[in-house]
């Protein structure tokens, strides 16, 4: 992945064939503690409870799901690059309001179908790292906010503790790998997974990305020691 070009397109392909088992996958290899990661991050917008919102990189929409849930007036606009995630996800949607209230679009992040000022909150779930410029896509998550709109971000972290550290990096680029390509059929794509949690940025740097992106009051706050991480920003 060379250029950024190249890094979109392997996302894109590597996304596209392991959407009809990405939930499952995600539900076994955490244990389903990303569920409790996003009850989490989707409570920090309890201030604007009828939204709208952004769900940037959806994928196959849990993150929608609970923004919805948590809110029974919110409209949230769903946005992913990747039509077969968005597909897989609207394909599973419960048969209630949230039907109405969620609104898929395939679109990328670093170009954002929306208006300027458009959304009281903008949430990003293990999307950010994939981006191909990072830097485009948080000034795109900045001009779609609605000023004292807030911006948050779920992600994977790298933990410090010196007895999870390990342990946790063991089942991350050995276990995880052979246990997701095996029910997925891509173990590329997981391998991909471990290799972009070791890029991203330190928290203090991503932090300072995000101001330079235009927001304030930035802030991390870490989950299950320390192996995932909410940023949060306000315009």
């Amino acid at each position: 992945m060379r250029t950024p070009a190249d890094k979109k397109k392997f996302v894109r392909e590597k996304f596209s064939s392991i959407s009809k088992h990405y939930d499952l996958v995600n539900s076994l290899v955490s244990f389903r503690i990303d569920r409790y990661w996003r009850w989490v991050t989707t409570r920090e917008l309890r201030l604007f409870p009828e939204g709208p919102v952004l769900d940037l990189c959806a994928g196959t929409l849990p993150l929608s799901l609970e923004l919805t849930r948590q809110a029974p007036q919110r409209q949230v606009m769903a946005v992913d690059f990747c039509e077969d995630m968005l597909r897989a996800g609207i394909d599973d949607l419960p048969n209630d309001n949230r039907r109405q209230r969620i609104m898929p679009v395939c679109g990328d992040g670093e170009e954002i179908p929306a208006r300027d000022n458009s959304f009281w909150g903008c949430t990003v779930a293990f999307g950010v790292r994939n981006l191909s410029r990072p830097a485009k896509g948080l000034a795109e998550m900045c001009r779609v906010l609605k000023p004292g709109g807030k911006l948050l971000i779920l992600e994977f972290s790298r933990p410090t503790n010196f007895l999870v550290r390990p342990l946790y990096f063991f089942y991350l680029n050995k276990v995880l790998p052979a246990v997701a390509g095996l029910v997925s059929g891509d173990k590329e794509a997981y391998d991909y997974l471990a290799s972009s949690i070791a890029k991203f940025p330190e928290p203090e740097n991503f932090l300072n990305m995000m101001r330079q992106a235009g927001f304030a009051r930035v802030r991390r706050r870490t989950l299950t020691f320390g192996i995932a991480s909410i940023y949060v920003g306000v315009k």
